[in-house]
């Protein structure tokens, strides 16, 4: 990394942690840029070349058939000629707040009302939980990535289900509200020195959306390169989660259901069997770095609004998340997940459950009913997404 990259990484990391009250949860951490360990590969002169979010966020890059104006923003890797770079943009989708379930899709889903008692009411530390995909989509022309660099950046997409819900059998059943969350990395972060700015690229999504306009490989036509080919989406992980709230801090924690066992790919992208991360939610009343903004701001509800207060960062609630455009801190955490489903006081004393043991039953349920939906892990989680696994590429574990 050049002096000029760290001395920009080292600027965005001071304005998304202000040393103040107004301090992003995790700002104890230090606030070093730091590049996610690979140490399984040698380094690359390509690598040398890697841009992060702090260098691309303000390019301007050419779109494609399933990409908006926010990806965009944030293309790395992808970026071709200076006449490509000259291309009109594609028109950002318009992205609506989640939708209720219609009564098909109730039917055809594997969620279930859990049937409480007291004693098993769900923690408040809880405050969404549902399931999570991991992708990964290779640089252009680049189907089957060899190595880490041959990535242009990593995917999140998160389901909720309702909070008292429990998992039956079957696919999770297409509820539109699916979230597509966009990593401008190759990998995850995995202590406090790795402070990454993700954001919603799709919110309220059905799986159909997420097929057309994710999923799928395109092509598009340039000035000078002639056709491009921009790969499908690879995926590399399948699990549950949890948006959890410890009350300074939010957290995403997350455990795996799919690969049984982890790879070389689920290792060097810095996936876990559990995981977590600090999640803080930026207020787009402030500006950030000119380096770090989007071409438009998330559509926030006067509500909303007022709850940043005066903070420029605030702890992650799930409301934030269904606004394209939201940008959130993910930072990495390399303790585990305790702190992330750590109990509260006043839940103990209620005596509700435990979240880690909320999380874990969740996650007994999901492999229970990932075991038949295909006759691989891909094909599981592409007929739970209700997409043709052969039109799509195997889940990958090896480079």
């Amino acid at each position: 990394m050049t002096s000029g990259t760290r001395s920009s990484a080292k600027r965005l990391d001071e304005s998304a942690a202000d040393p103040t009250s107004e301090a992003a949860p995790g700002s104890k951490h230090k606030t070093e840029a730091a590049e996610s360990p690979e140490a399984k590969r040698a380094k690359t002169s390509d690598e040398k070349q890697q841009k992060t979010i702090e260098e691309t966020i303000g390019s301007k890059t050419n779109g494609t058939s399933h990409n908006s104006k926010a990806e965009q923003a944030v293309k790395t890797e992808d970026a071709g000629t200076e006449d490509d770079k000259n291309e009109p943009k594609q028109e950002q989708q318009q992205a609506s707040k989640a939708a209720s379930p219609s009564p098909k899709q109730e039917e055809e889903s594997a969620v279930e009302p859990h049937g409480r008692d007291d004693s098993e009411a769900v923690p408040s530390s809880i405050l969404e939980k549902g399931i999570i995909y991991f992708f990964f989509r290779g640089r252009v022309g680049i189907d089957e990535p060899s190595e880490v660099d041959d990535i242009a950046r990593s995917y999140i997409v998160l389901r909720p289900i309702e909070k008292d819900a429990k998992l039956g059998s079957g696919p999770i059943g297409d509820a539109g509200n699916g979230r597509l969350c966009a990593i401008p990395k190759k990998v995850l972060p995995q202590s406090g020195r790795d402070r990454w700015i993700a954001f919603v690229e799709k919110t309220g999504a059905s799986f159909q959306k997420l097929k057309d306009e994710f999923l799928s490989a395109s092509d598009y036509a340039t000035k000078t390169a002639g056709t491009r080919h921009s790969p499908a989406a690879t995926p590399i992980g399948e699990g549950v989660y949890a948006i959890t709230s410890t009350g300074r801090e939010s957290h995403l924690v997350y455990m795996l259901t799919l690969p049984e066992k982890l790879g070389e790919v689920q290792h060097e992208i810095g996936l876990k069997e559990k995981g977590s991360f600090i999640l803080s939610t930026k207020n787009p009343e402030y500006p950030g770095p000119a380096s770090a903004r989007l071409p438009e701001a998330p559509e926030y509800p006067e509500e909303v609004i007022k709850g940043f207060r005066s903070l420029r960062w605030m702890p992650t609630q799930p409301e934030h998340l269904d606004y394209a455009n939201a940008q959130f801190l993910l930072v990495g955490e390399s303790s585990g997940v305790e702190k992330a489903l750590e109990p509260q006081k006043k839940d103990e004393k209620a005596g509700k459950q435990d979240p880690a043991d909320e999380l874990e039953k969740l996650e007994e349920e999901d492999t229970e009913r990932m075991k038949d939906l295909g006759k691989d892990d891909a094909g599981s989680i592409y007929a739970d997404l209700q997409v043709h696994a052969k039109d799509y590429p195997k889940l990958q574990t090896t480079f």
